[in-house]
């Protein structure tokens, strides 16, 4: 799939027009641009990525989004409806996670930006507190193999050494023993994930929360994916153990807006036990000379559009709404779940949720991934050991799309069977690697994946 699949059809800017252009002609080009990429994932066959995929919710929600997309959420003298809009989100999403259950201290939360803000605001608060509170000079955290990417990150820009656990082959969650054993003085806090991107398995928190406890350490729940989902599974009677604020040792907990809470993007809540933890990380500059500042989070201005749309999602959906497209979506993963099932040369990894991850032992899989293309399908490739995983979403609970993934599926498994022998077409690049990555392996990849990522803000053509 080409980066610049419109360089022949519109033109193209490399430096700003002269004369601006109408309106109409640039709607027009706009309208052209959506309704082919929208084509693609409302079949139901991407996994993940598009949540909602109800374009009547998004034009409600572009509506709350365009009364206030020029207003700027850090001057709340002028738009107290954000103080309403982000307080009321927070609260909402702390009801959710049962903060009702904590005792001795005050909740509090954080609107960011996406998962990835919400995971690095959160690392920055127990590097900033422990400093404050223990005198931790050498932070590190503690994270599953499993947990996103977005924690190295985090690690990597504020300083703070980052502990790899190991996770159990069979079921995926982490092992809580090595974690309990590689805490140290300066530990900040530990990591657990309900549910983690790779498998849609839950992390075992309640241990974790034990061991935090024992340690006086934090404990954050990256739910950026499962918060507002694994909540209404529960209330449906879906075998989800508990993993939020009903557990003693959880000390903070991300959730994502954008995904399941079906706002636009980038919103998430960062929620925290104790308000104190997430104060320790607010910014101050008292002695400049445009005057005093401060600010909750990394971001100065944003956009009061997003904190509207999301509190309007949030309020419109209301619990009743967020339970019935659980059930679709819960019932959707298990018939997908049974079509891998029914297939004796597939293994799904772990006990999954709503999403779910598969493998196999008799081909490399990704000769599965290279059919299910041929048929539309967008299937997410994993490593160690390579595998397909599907997010399903409310376009999946689509009609017939499920009955679709069955008979795919199939007819990807004999595929597979025929092409054993030889190299799959997608996956490559990891399938040459997945048995131990050498250093110059790992060095020609960052350096595709830079390639790739510099193609991203490139014009055709410019070097």
């Amino acid at each position: 799939m080409s980066t610049y699949p419109y360089q022949d059809r519109f033109e193209i800017n490399r430096r700003l027009p002269e004369a601006g252009r109408s309106h109409h002609e640039i709607l027009g080009e706009l309208e052209v641009m959506a309704k082919e990429e929208d084509a693609f994932w409302e079949t139901g066959k991407c996994s993940g990525t598009m949540y909602c995929g109800d374009h009547d919710h998004y034009h409600f929600l572009n509506k709350a989004f365009g009364m206030f997309a020029h207003v700027n959420s850090l001057q709340r003298d002028m738009c107290p409806s954000s103080t309403k809009f982000e307080a009321e989100v927070i609260a909402m999403t702390l009801d959710l996670l049962h903060a009702e259950a904590v005792q001795g201290s005050t909740p509090a939360g954080l609107v960011t930006t996406g998962g990835t803000g919400s995971i690095a605001h959160a690392m920055l608060a127990y590097r900033d507190h422990a400093n404050q509170e223990r005198g931790v000079t050498r932070p590190n955290v503690i994270k599953p193999e499993t947990a996103h990417p977005a924690f190295d990150k985090a690690c990597h820009l504020f300083g703070i050494e980052l502990r790899r656990a190991p996770v159990d082959p069979e079921s995926t969650l982490v092992d809580v023993d090595w974690v309990d054993e590689n805490i140290d003085d300066q530990t900040v806090a530990i990591i657990g994930s309900a549910c983690n991107y790779g498998y849609g398995t839950v992390d075992p928190i309640d241990r974790l929360s034990d061991v935090a406890l024992r340690h006086g350490v934090g404990l954050h729940v990256d739910s950026c994916l499962g918060g507002f989902i694994l909540p209404f599974g529960q209330e449906l009677g879906y075998d989800i153990p508990v993993f939020d604020y009903r557990l003693p040792g959880v000390t903070s907990m991300s959730a994502d807006t954008h995904k399941y809470g079906y706002a636009l993007k980038g919103t998430s809540v960062l929620t925290f036990r104790d308000q104190a933890l997430r104060n320790s990380q607010y910014f101050f500059l008292t002695d400049w000379s445009g005057g005093k500042y401060c600010s909750p989070g990394m971001e100065g201005s944003r956009s009061g559009g997003l904190l509207a749309a999301t509190w309007a999602s949030m309020v419109h959906l209301g619990r009743e709404g967020y339970r019935n497209h659980a059930r679709r979506i819960f019932e959707t993963a298990e018939v997908m779940q049974g079509a891998v099932r029914s297939h004796p040369e597939l293994q799904l990894r772990g006990k999954p949720t709503f999403l779910f991850s598969f493998t196999s032992d008799v081909f490399d899989v990704y000769h599965v991934n290279d059919f299910m293309r041929l048929r539309g399908w967008r299937l997410n490739g994993q490593q160690y050991p390579n595998a397909l995983h599907m997010a399903v979403t409310r376009p999946q609970t689509q009609a017939g799309v499920a009955d679709a993934f069955t008979v795919d599926l199939a007819d990807a498994v004999e595929y597979a069977r025929a092409h054993k022998d030889e190299a799959p077409k997608s996956g490559a690049i990891y399938g040459g690697v997945a048995g131990g990555m050498t250093d110059e392996a790992d060095s020609f990849i960052k350096a595709v994946m830079a390639d790739m990522m510099d193609g991203y803000q490139q014009v055709p053509g410019e070097e």
